[in-house]
């Protein structure tokens, strides 16, 4: 699943809308709309977004002995 689709789905869990994540995030609902069409969003952008819906991005390496990095 692509960073877009699980923020759609995460916008939906949290009951709030494109428009309403772009103006907690502090830009336009166009300049958040143009950045989902890409699909680029760093590790900094995704902590953002998560903080802004109320929720943790957790992203990390595990590997198969549970060494998470």
């Amino acid at each position: 699943m692509d960073i877009p689709t699980k923020i759609r789905l995460a916008e939906k869990y949290a009951r709030i809308s494109e428009a309403e994540l772009a103006r907690r995030l502090g830009t336009t609902s166009q300049a958040f709309g143009q950045r989902m069409k890409t699909g680029k969003f760093s590790s900094e952008d995704l902590e953002k977004i998560a903080e802004a819906l109320g929720a943790e991005f957790i992203y990390n390496f595990q590997f198969p002995d549970g060494t998470k990095i």
